[in-house]
């Protein structure tokens, strides 16, 4: 599948260290598609990740848990 991802509204996120070492994602394509895109902050013109909610979810849930 091939999308166009430079329209997609994009918010990084919230845990982010001062090096900008942190992803993006765009939740209004997620909650149309249940596909969730997600990025490096730092390159947004570089390739996107496109993962399921489940998985997406799984990973947010990880990373609160884990120690950064």
């Amino acid at each position: 599948m091939t999308i166009t991802t430079d329209s997609l509204r994009w918010i990084k996120s919230s845990y982010s260290e001062n090096g900008g070492v942190c992803v993006e994602w765009a939740p209004a394509y997620a909650s149309a598609t249940g596909v969730v895109p997600v990025r490096d902050s730092k390159q947004s013109t570089g390739p996107v990740l496109m993962v399921s909610a489940a998985a997406f979810a799984g990973l947010v849930d990880f990373a609160r848990g884990a120690e950064l």
